[in-house]
């Protein structure tokens, strides 16, 4: 096995953003659990193109024993990622961010409210247990018809909170109560507040977060608000 170059991810300072992915043009990273990981030490060239990306610096180059880089693989491996499902945080529209929620005083005079979002993703399938902007947080668990029917949803329930969004009905739901449990464990939220649909199927995802919220954190206060179809309201 030969003496080369070869990248070094610090897992304590990954934040799971997959920046480093995008940067990547081997596709020899992936997110796991949420945390980069080397998919193989034959697709890592040990140029370093990855690092200067990184938000946390958990990336550095080391020279120790590795198999060498195989050029063959790496396009087989291109060819196999391009053929499949794009896996969360593995791809370029599903890397974490984390910015200011517009204010009304910035914003675009066609605009009638500003944006209250402050993080991306959104979508719970996307988002790791270890992302930045869920820890001590505010969190927000929402039915994704909710935006569509609330029209204060902005201003009324994102601002100034983390935003999962999701639908057991279409997505699997036993893997929706094991990511909750798992982010609730390690974010140690402020608060958690679900808002859902007053269609019955979405009184699952109540159940979910109240199951995965009493196993983790059982002390953390919990908000369940249901939206009328017919006006967007909230069922008093």
């Amino acid at each position: 096995m030969p003496l080369r170059q070869i990248i070094r991810i610090d897992e304590e300072k990954c934040s799971g953003c997959g920046q480093c992915i995008i940067d990547c043009a081997e596709g020899a990273l992936e997110i796991v659990d949420g945390k980069a990981k080397l998919v193989g030490e034959i697709y890592c060239d040990g140029l370093g193109a990855c690092l200067g990306g990184c938000p946390t610096g958990a990336l550095t180059i080391e020279e120790r024993e590795a198999d060498a880089f195989d050029e063959r693989a790496v396009e087989e491996l291109l060819e196999k990622q391009e053929k499949t499902e794009p896996m969360p945080c593995g791809c370029p529209g599903s890397a974490m961010r984390s910015f200011e929620a517009a204010s009304s005083g910035t914003a675009p005079s066609l605009r009638l409210e500003p944006s209250g979002l402050s993080q991306w993703p959104v979508q719970l399938m996307l988002i790791p247990s270890g992302a930045a902007f869920l820890d001590g947080a505010d969190i927000l668990v929402c039915a994704d018809c909710v935006p569509f029917a609330m029209p204060s949803f902005h201003t009324r329930y994102l601002n100034g909170r983390a935003v999962l969004v999701g639908c057991p009905k279409l997505d699997d739901a036993a893997h929706y109560r094991q990511k909750l449990e798992a982010i609730f464990a390690e974010a140690k939220p402020r608060s958690i507040t679900v808002l859902r649909m007053e269609v019955p199927c979405c009184g699952g995802l109540s159940r979910l977060v109240t199951e995965a919220r009493d196993a983790a954190v059982p002390e953390c206060p919990l908000d369940i608000d249901v939206v009328r179809i017919e006006d967007g309201e909230v069922q008093g």
